[in-house]
């Protein structure tokens, strides 16, 4: 199993495997036309996107520089999707964002984590491996959800349909459909 399947498959990996490097170093330099593109050439953007993520983007998908990730290739967007400035995905496992989903500035998705515990973290003896251990969840988002500005959504978590998530929160855990959810952590405040 190479580490690019072991990432995706949610096993420990070398984040400093050849291939992952010279995929994320790719991905880095299409990010960067991406960023730099003329925002009213929509038809260029569109191309770049779809030269950067997993699937073709629908023309209804609209994202706004800056705009980061890790690999690009991991990340599926639905039709009808606003990305604000900022954002920040870090896609080492897929990250799917279903249609009509409205995502505010400075929104950080996480799909990358370590075990919490530091001597079973750290890589302090074989030079050889990555210095610490890493492994992922994916996360997904449903259709017609707004997340807040600032909201970190962690590793592993689903945010059902039609759900909102207050500006600010930690997202560490499943959300339901048709519910308005906030805080850190991020809970249930009320169905919509």
């Amino acid at each position: 199993m190479t580490e690019k399947e072991k990432m995706l498959a949610g096993e420990f990996y070398n984040t400093r495997d050849e291939e992952l490097i010279g995929m994320y170093f790719r991905t880095k330099k299409a990010l960067k036309a991406f960023n730099n593109s003329d925002p009213e050439d929509h038809e260029h953007r569109l191309r770049l996107l779809s030269e950067l993520l997993c699937k073709e983007v629908h023309d209804s998908v609209w994202i706004e520089s800056p705009f980061f990730c890790d690999y690009g290739e991991n990340i599926a967007i639905g039709k009808n999707t606003f990305i604000n400035s900022n954002t920040i995905f870090i896609d080492n496992n897929v990250i799917t964002i279903g249609d009509n989903v409205l995502i505010a500035p400075n929104v950080q998705i996480y799909t990358a984590t370590h075990p919490t515990v530091a001597k079973e973290r750290v890589n302090i003896n074989n030079n050889s491996e990555a210095p610490y251990k890493t492994f992922t969840k994916p996360v997904t988002i449903g259709n017609n959800v707004w997340i807040g500005g600032g909201a970190i959504i962690l590793p592993g978590v689903t945010i059902g349909d039609n759900t909102t998530i207050g500006a600010g929160s930690v997202v560490n855990r499943d959300i339901p459909s048709g519910v308005l959810a906030a805080g850190n952590p991020c809970k249930v405040i009320k169905k919509l």
